[in-house]
């Protein structure tokens, strides 16, 4: 499928642990699928033309999950940034990790920023893995940043463009939210960023989805009729002048 008008794709990869669960098999078994999955929809997502994914891939209250769970993924991370990085750089693509890196240990933070490092000069897709984030955490990292550059008074006011600025991710923001497994929440997931996104909510659980079930989410795009609070659709306004 051409995609025509999406640019940036945001997915929520939920359902590992149940799809493991469905098998008689043990959690890391399902990570391991979902790493899978991932690489998958990298490349669907290139051969798609969309030109930013940004994946949830460990949330600021995943921290709370069994000792040896994170453990694990700590150790996926690790694992699948060796395994990939040259694949990942070889395709063009931008790598960036967005979250409050400062939980890792100095061995993943290091491994995270030679990724970055060698695809920094990339200009294919922008690949995002937001990690250790949180959408409050990131409006308050914001307001934060903006205080700390400004000499602020109990008379001043941050306006919405102050935040905006500020935020982790700056602009080009998602066009379309995937969230797989079932769920139909956010779960603190760019929250300021997803207020004119698409939410597209499947059953299917992550180390299930593949190329057709990112095109059904991305037929789901198109059936949208997109005003962001006008009263022509998006795609009207901008035929109409040309």
């Amino acid at each position: 499928m051409v995609n025509h008008r999406i640019k940036h794709i945001s997915i929520i990869m939920d359902g590992n642990g149940r799809w493991a669960g469905e098998r008689n098999m043990n959690r890391s078994y399902g990570h391991r699928k979902g790493i899978e999955a991932v690489k998958k929809i990298i490349n669907a997502c290139l051969v798609r033309q969309i030109t930013s994914l940004t994946l949830f891939a460990f949330s600021s209250e995943n921290w709370i999950r069994p000792g040896n769970e994170v453990k694990l993924l700590m150790s996926l991370f690790r694992e699948s940034i060796t395994n990939n990085i040259n694949d990942l750089h070889e395709n063009n693509i931008h790598v960036k990790f967005v979250g409050d890196l400062s939980k890792f240990d100095k061995n993943l933070i290091y491994h995270m920023r030679d990724l970055e490092n060698l695809t920094h000069d990339n200009d294919g897709m922008n690949l995002n893995f937001a990690v250790n984030y949180g959408g409050k955490w990131d409006i308050a990292q914001s307001v934060n940043k903006y205080l700390n550059k400004n000499n602020f008074n109990s008379k001043s006011v941050i306006s919405v463009s102050d935040i905006e600025e500020n935020l982790t991710f700056y602009k080009n923001h998602p066009d379309l939210l995937i969230r797989t497994g079932g769920e139909k929440r956010l779960s603190n997931f760019m929250l300021w960023q997803h207020a004119y996104t698409e939410l597209y909510f499947t059953d299917c659980l992550w180390p299930d989805f593949n190329e057709h079930e990112l095109d059904n989410a991305i037929r789901f795009f198109h059936s949208r009729n997109r005003k962001f609070g006008g009263l022509r659709a998006v795609h009207q306004i901008e035929n109409n002048d040309k």
